[in-house]
């Protein structure tokens, strides 16, 4: 069950979305003059946490795919076999063959560019065990390991689903970051991707909300506007 006051999150995506279009908001009393970016902004909660030892509680890390694609723009890289690159090219997706794989010679700098260039790698079944033998451990360094896509799978909805999936992973810090939205999608949109990542995240932590002490949203540029104390 949600903790989250929902008049308060909804309050929070009014502001934020019409401060990323230019309109004023008011702040602790004070209006702020909003700017409209010439890039797609997108919406993050940050989650602090309380009660919670890094060095003695025990680490978590868990995926969840939200119901709105939170960053549409995310670029993928199909390193495919013959099939799978023939449909790359027809849905206008970056591929790369084993023969492409092969002229990289296991240089880092080189799979360290092409780790870079990409935010999320897709690999055939038969493609996957050959990666490490073929690039080293670089895409691993960078977490980028490829998804797989089996014979059976839709590339395009495979695609969504990666663009879709926020992951928490507690290392040595009490603060996590995920992304829950844009400023293009609607406003319901980005409050149930928010309620969602949420209700995800307590359900990973040993004392579920009471290991929750703040969380705050905001967009790229705009300020952070909290929404649990």
């Amino acid at each position: 069950m949600s903790k989250l006051n929902s008049a308060l999150l909804d309050k929070a995506v009014v502001d934020i979305l019409a401060f990323s279009t230019g309109e004023s908001i008011t702040r602790m009393g004070e209006e702020v003059k909003g700017k409209k970016r010439n890039f797609i902004e997108t919406v993050e909660a940050q989650f602090t946490l309380k009660n919670y030892d890094p060095a003695r509680d025990k680490r978590f890390s868990g995926t969840f795919k939200l119901p709105s694609v939170p960053r549409p723009n995310l670029k993928c890289c199909m390193l495919g076999n013959a099939a799978h690159c023939e449909q790359a090219d027809r849905i206008g997706v970056d591929h790369m063959s084993v023969e492409d794989l092969k002229k990289l010679n296991k240089n880092k700098k080189l799979v360290k560019k092409l780790a870079k260039r990409y935010d999320f790698f897709l690999a055939s079944d038969n493609m996957i065990k050959q990666i490490p033998r073929l690039l080293g451990p670089g895409l691993t360094k960078a977490g980028k390991f490829p998804s797989l896509l089996s014979g059976s799978d839709d590339m395009q909805e495979k695609i969504n689903e990666v663009k879709s999936t926020i992951k928490f992973q507690m290392r040595k810090v009490m603060c996590l970051n995920v992304a829950v939205g844009n400023v293009e999608m609607d406003k319901q949109q980005i409050i149930v991707n928010t309620q969602l990542a949420a209700n995800f995240l307590a359900s990973l932590l040993k004392k579920q909300w009471q290991n929750i002490g703040q969380i705050y949203i905001k967009s790229t540029m705009g300020p952070a506007i909290q929404i649990f104390f």
